[in-house]
């Protein structure tokens, strides 16, 4: 068993750790989040620290981390986050469940979370910092980016191309060889037939440009 420390303490905090508890040779030692946000010293029987304290209590050359934090801001508070543990020392473990079938050749990044009855084929690749919901398929040789949130029951076809930040809603479809480009929100029940632009939001069948920013629609901040 390796020791993990969750950075977060919400509903995605407590869904890693019930994963990583009963689903992996992890053992979950404490919570860790930012100051301004930490209400409480204990969560779940556990520890919960300042994470600009982290290193402190959970060294991060006996302690591996996991970001555990949902889809704000596109993506953005997550990959923050985990940027900023990584510059902190820590490895980010990554999640895969015994449920999921994960083809041997497939390539999964750190801080990646694999929900059960996932199908990743052959030669699929999955970037860091990436959330795959239960139940979703993605088709051979497909490569979904870094920091992307795919939600429950899409399908990805083969040879396709998920840019970073990208979030795809429930039961889309992508047909192959499309490219969704980076920060793109495919919305619930869409089909994707065309390549999608960067930062559109997208919807229905076929699925279609909606005209607005998915910054806007998320919240996100430009620096």
């Amino acid at each position: 068993m390796s020791s993990i420390v969750i950075v977060g303490a919400g509903e995605q905090a407590d869904l890693a750790y019930e994963y990583f508890t009963h689903d992996s040779e992890h053992d979950v030692v404490g919570f860790a989040v930012e100051d301004a946000y930490r209400k409480t010293d204990e969560h779940l029987g556990l520890p919960v620290v300042a994470f600009e304290e982290i290193e402190q209590r959970f060294a991060p050359d006996a302690h591996e981390a996991f970001v555990a934090v949902s889809s704000q801001q596109l993506n953005r508070v997550r990959a923050r986050l985990y940027a900023a543990t990584k510059d902190k020392g820590y490895t980010c473990a990554s999640y895969v469940s015994s449920r999921a079938f994960v083809w041997h050749n497939v390539e999964i990044g750190e801080n990646t979370f694999v929900f059960e009855n996932n199908v990743l084929q052959h030669m699929v690749s999955v970037g860091d910092d990436v959330v795959l919901w239960s139940g979703n398929h993605v088709g051979h040789q497909t490569r979904i980016g870094s920091h992307c949130f795919i939600t429950s029951h899409c399908v990805i076809s083969g040879f396709c191309e998920v840019g970073d930040y990208s979030f795809l809603g429930v039961n889309c479809a992508v047909g192959d060889e499309r490219k969704i480009g980076s920060d793109a929100v495919v919305g619930a029940g869409a089909v994707v037939v065309k390549d999608l632009d960067p930062r559109g939001v997208y919807v229905g069948n076929p699925a279609k440009p909606t005209g607005r920013d998915s910054f806007e629609s998320f919240g996100v901040k430009e620096a």
